[in-house]
């Protein structure tokens, strides 16, 4: 009988594999995507798992919405990091603990929303 390591059956099933990983030195808190890997943290585990494929997904007309006012915030925040004076404003009127691109999505995300209906 030939060898089959654990990926080779599972690419035979056409199974998709995923890793946790416990308390690992190197996996540690990794998160972020390698090459088709990516590395999510949930509590103390890391989850290892292939990169999705999401090319057959067909997006409503909401969810298209959606997505570009998504876009349309993150690009509000990166104009306020990228200017070093709108910066120092928009932190200062945070509170402690809470970061300048994510209250920015955030408030931008909260009046845009209040001018529409859905």
């Amino acid at each position: 009988m030939e060898y089959c390591n654990n990926f080779t059956i599972f690419k035979l099933l056409k199974i998709n594999a995923m890793a946790i990983s416990k308390n690992n030195i190197v996996t540690h808190t990794a998160s972020g995507k390698v090459g088709n890997i990516i590395f999510k943290n949930y509590g103390e585990k890391t989850v290892i798992s292939r990169y999705p494929n999401m090319t057959k997904v067909i997006r409503t007309e909401k969810q298209i919405e959606i997505l570009d006012q998504f876009r349309a915030a993150q690009a509000y925040a990166k104009s306020i990091l990228s200017d070093p004076d709108k910066k120092i404003a928009f932190a200062k009127t945070l509170p402690q603990g809470k970061t300048v691109y994510h209250t920015a999505i955030s408030r931008y995300l909260k009046k845009t929303t209040m001018t529409k209906e859905y």
